[in-house]
C-alpha cells in the first residue's frame, strides 16, 4: 500500500476495480483547509481518462510493475508487433495500449510495462522523442516566416504534425511524442 506522498507520473494503481495510470498530478495545499492531490488517471484496460482528487494521506493500492525493452517491428492494421531486445520474444500488442502509435517507425526501442502478477502487458512508453521525415508538405513562400506560422505536414508514418514554415520534404524532425508537436529541425 502507498499513499498521495507516493504518486508520480507513470505510477500505476488499482482504483475503482480496474488498473489506471497516473498521466499528471499535482499536490495542491490551498490556505484554508487539507491539503489534497489532484490526479489525470488512464485506464491501461479500455483507455478511458479520468480526472480524480485524492485526500492528503490517502492510502492507494499500487501494482508491482516491471519494464522491459522491446523493438517495434511492423503493424498490419491495429496489432503491433514488438520483439524483447534480451531474450527475442516476440509479443502482438493492441493499437488502444499505445499513446502516439502513428509516431512509431519500425525498429524504434519502447519500453513496456508489465504487472507482474500475471505478466500482461500494461502500457508502452515511447522515447521522449523521434526523428522522423516529412514526406509531404506544401512549400513555404518566403518572406513569410516573420510570424510563427505554422503548416501541415506528414511524416514517413503517416501522422500528421503542424511544422513551421521553413521546414520542406526530405527535412528530419525532431516530435515531441507526448504531444505529437514538432521540436526541432535534426540535423
Amino acid at each position: 500500500m502507498a499513499n498521495t506522498s507516493d504518486i508520480r507520473k507513470g505510477l500505476c494503481i488499482k482504483y475503482n476495480n480496474d488498473i489506471y495510470k497516473i498521466t499528471e498530478f499535482l499536490h495542491v495545499k490551498p490556505g484554508k483547509g487539507p491539503a489534497f492531490v489532484r490526479t489525470k488517471l488512464k485506464s491501461v484496460t479500455s483507455g478511458k481518462v479520468l480526472d480524480n482528487t485524492f485526500s492528503a494521506g490517502h492510502k492507494i493500492e499500487d501494482v508491482r510493475v516491471e519494464t522491459r525493452s522491446y523493438q517495434f517491428l511492423y503493424s498490419d492494421g491495429t496489432t503491433y508487433h514488438f520483439m524483447n531486445t534480451d531474450d527475442y520474444n516476440q509479443i502482438s500488442l493492441q493499437e488502444g495500449i499505445l499513446d502516439a502509435a502513428g509516431l512509431l517507425k519500425e525498429g524504434e526501442i519502447v519500453t513496456i510495462m508489465f504487472n507482474t502478477e500475471d505478466s500482461m502487458p500494461l502500457t508502452v512508453d515511447m522515447p521522449a522523442s523521434v526523428i522522423l521525415e516529412v514526406t509531404h508538405t506544401e512549400p513555404g513562400l518566403k518572406g513569410n516566416t516573420a510570424t510563427n506560422a505554422s503548416k501541415p505536414a506528414v511524416v514517413e508514418t503517416g501522422a500528421k504534425v503542424n511544422v513551421p514554415l521553413f521546414i520542406n520534404e526530405g527535412d528530419k524532425i525532431k516530435i515531441d511524442t507526448e504531444k505529437g508537436s514538432y521540436m526541432e529541425r535534426a540535423k
